[in-house]
C-alpha cells in the first residue's frame, strides 16, 4: 500500500487553492443542509469566482473577463449581493445624465 504522503504531492495546486479559497469565503460561512444546498451554493460561487471576483494576479479582473476591453472609471458603481449578501459583487454603471436629452425639432413642417 503507498504512502499517504505521496498522493499529497500529486495533487492539484489550483484545484486545493479553489477549495481553499471557496471555503474560506463561501462554505465555511454558511450552514449547508444538504447535498442539493451544497450543489446549489457552490454553483453561484464558481459563477461569482469566475465572472464576479477580483483576482490579483489577473490585475483585478475575473477570470471570465475580456483581456482586450480597457475598462475606464465610471461615475457610479452597483452593488449586487450573492448568496443572501454573504459575497458581494461591485459592477460600473455608465454615469447618467442629470436630465433626459430633449429630443431636437424636426425641420419637416
Amino acid at each position: 500500500m503507498p504512502e499517504p504522503h505521496l498522493h499529497t504531492a500529486r495533487s492539484n495546486a489550483f484545484a486545493e487553492r479553489w477549495i481553499r479559497t471557496a471555503r474560506a469565503e463561501c462554505t465555511d460561512r454558511l450552514l449547508i443542509t444538504g447535498e442539493r444546498h451544497l450543489r446549489t451554493v457552490l454553483t453561484r460561487y464558481a459563477e461569482h469566482y469566475n465572472a464576479g471576483r477580483a483576482h490579483r494576479s489577473l490585475d483585478l479582473r475575473a477570470p471570465d473577463d475580456d483581456p482586450n476591453v480597457i475598462l475606464l472609471p465610471a461615475a457610479t458603481v452597483r452593488r449586487r449581493q450573492i448568496l443572501g449578501g454573504l459575497l458581494n459583487e461591485y459592477h460600473t454603471m455608465p454615469p447618467r445624465l442629470p436630465y433626459p436629452p430633449q429630443e431636437k425639432p424636426s425641420s419637416a413642417a
